[in-house]
């Protein structure tokens, strides 16, 4: 039966549904926004390049890279695949070495849909920012007309590198290569931002405490490089409140009762749809060697491919007119290892899967495809500092990368 609302009773419904929005839309925003980020300075690592990271915390779980072209640059960035317009991007770099990610801060919102043109913004600035201080600028020209609530990150290839605190109307930075502000060299963050006039209103914060551990320990033992963050970092699965350490633990001997663990708040979380890890050029005379590396699905699922602005493309694997074929192929391996879909047994992984899968478990496979990528480039990087490619040659090398990666991920899990 169909109930017919006279004009009170729709004035009552819209009132109710407008204060439903405003009550949950930051309860969505951070729970499907939420980030973990970090920006390093060419200081505080071994070759004096700049990194930039995000994992990327998303509903939108099947995501892309494309190449697009801006008013004064060109760029690729990670996109929704559903996004056919390309009217957002999440993470990206341009052909003058700039690149800018974010993180979510809900605590920076001046109204209740504060944030909802972070990605919009960061598509802007990739296609007319070319420096920091050149966002810098931006953000001083916007004043008032955005509508963001984000930690935006940015490196660029002069050697800056800054964390950007942004509201509406206001924003703060923080240099990485300022000693008072980052004495170490490097900032993380997750979704709270320090300068918020309402504290503990952002989330993020047992992330937050995982990631500031895992960095200090690794820049004490002389770790902190883009293999850290790729392969310890970026799929991280500790508690560290619950005290859960599930890689090193061990397994119950009763194989009808494996181990599970929530990771709804570890850093490889199961709402982490995408890592993108830029190392920054060398110098501005060599931006061609600015390269964006991403793993498109969730982390313990999917593996490391690079991709670079000077390059003019994008290897096929990563793109495509629908989804692209690697967050396909990472999807697979997520139902694997996230077998229950009843109620909230979404957020929990099957550790005995992860752990033992073939006889060596999921994450042995993946980094032996990854290790042989990371050598490959870095030999390929090697040559090409001494002597600047052309795109041909850039785009072929990342297309067979990519298409090796694909093979080899086939390979390992055969039944999946």
């Amino acid at each position: 039966m169909l109930f017919k609302l006279n004009e009170k009773s729709k004035t009552l419904a819209s009132i109710i549904l407008a204060l439903a929005i405003s009550f949950l839309y930051p309860l969505l925003q951070k729970c499907a926004f939420s980030c973990t980020v970090a920006v390093i300075s060419g200081k505080a690592t071994f070759d004096g390049r700049p990194l930039l990271w995000k994992n990327r915390d998303a509903s939108a779980v099947d995501n892309k890279i494309v190449y697009l072209k801006g008013p004064k640059y060109e760029f690729i960035g990670l996109i929704n695949a559903t996004d056919k317009e390309a009217s957002s991007v999440w993470a990206g770099i341009n052909s003058e070495g700039f690149a800018i990610i974010n993180a979510a801060s809900s605590d920076l919102a001046d109204d209740e849909k504060g944030g909802a043109e972070n990605g919009r913004f960061m598509r802007r600035a990739l296609g007319e920012c070319a420096s920091v201080a050149d966002f810098e600028k931006l953000l001083q020209e916007t004043k008032g007309q955005r509508s963001v609530a984000a930690n935006f990150g940015i490196i660029d290839a002069f050697g800056q590198a800054s964390f950007f605190e942004t509201s509406k109307d206001s924003f703060v930075k923080f240099d990485a290569n300022d000693v008072r502000v980052a004495p170490f060299g490097y900032i993380v963050r997750t979704n709270y931002a320090f300068t918020a006039s309402e504290k503990f209103k952002g989330g993020g914060y047992i992330r937050f405490e995982r990631i500031s551990h895992l960095f200090e320990k690794a820049l004490g033992e002389g770790r902190l490089s883009l293999d850290f963050i790729l392969q310890e970092a970026s799929r991280d699965l500790v508690n560290e409140k619950l005290h859960s350490y599930p890689l090193t633990q061990p397994l119950p001997d009763d194989p009808a009762k494996p181990l599970y663990i929530n990771t709804n708040d570890t850093i490889n979380r199961n709402s982490t749809v995408a890592v993108t890890l830029f190392h920054g050029a060398s110098s501005p005379e060599k931006t061609y060697l600015a390269t964006m590396w991403v793993i498109l699905g969730q982390p313990i699922a999917s593996v490391a491919v690079p991709v670079w602005p000077a390059a003019k493309e994008i290897p096929s694997p990563l793109t495509g007119p629908s989804t692209s074929a690697l967050n396909d192929w990472a999807k697979k391996i997520v139902n694997y290892l996230y077998p229950d879909k009843r109620g909230h047994m979404p957020q929990y992984l099957n550790v005995t899967r992860l752990r033992t899968y073939g006889g060596e478990g999921v994450l042995t496979k993946i980094f032996k495809i990854e290790n042989e990528v990371l050598q490959n480039v870095q030999a390929r990087m090697i040559a090409w500092e001494k002597a600047k490619p052309n795109p041909k040659e850039m785009a072929e090398f990342a297309e067979k990368i990519a298409h090796r990666v694909m093979e080899s991920l086939r390979a390992a899990f055969p039944d999946l």
